[in-house]
């Protein structure tokens, strides 16, 4: 497994090479498709993009929680949490199963 992190400038430098758009438009192409995307999870919208995966927002509820170090109980409040579900075709892909596109 590699240590590399793929950053916000990664995405923007790879538009750049692929699509030809200048690295000023690239970078704030990268910035609109993320902006769109955490505007619909905050409205509480899924967000599915075709052969990689959904985003999505879930509500947890409250519960009890335990100190591991000292065992003390303390209640965990309720929360949202977003969930990420591969599709199958990412999957499939990072299990090496199919022949990358």
């Amino acid at each position: 497994m590699s240590d590399h992190t793929v950053t916000r400038a990664d995405l923007a430098e790879a538009v750049y090479e692929e699509v030809g758009l200048s690295r000023n438009e690239s970078s704030d192409l990268v910035e609109a498709v993320l902006e769109e995307m955490m505007g619909a999870l905050i409205e509480g919208d899924n967000v599915k993009i075709s052969s990689f995966g959904s985003f999505s927002v879930r509500q947890k509820s409250e519960r009890i929680g335990r100190n591991p170090k000292t065992g003390v109980e303390v209640p965990i409040l309720p929360r949202k949490v977003m969930v990420f579900r591969a599709s199958h075709v990412l999957k499939e892909l990072i299990n090496g199963e199919t022949d990358s596109k």
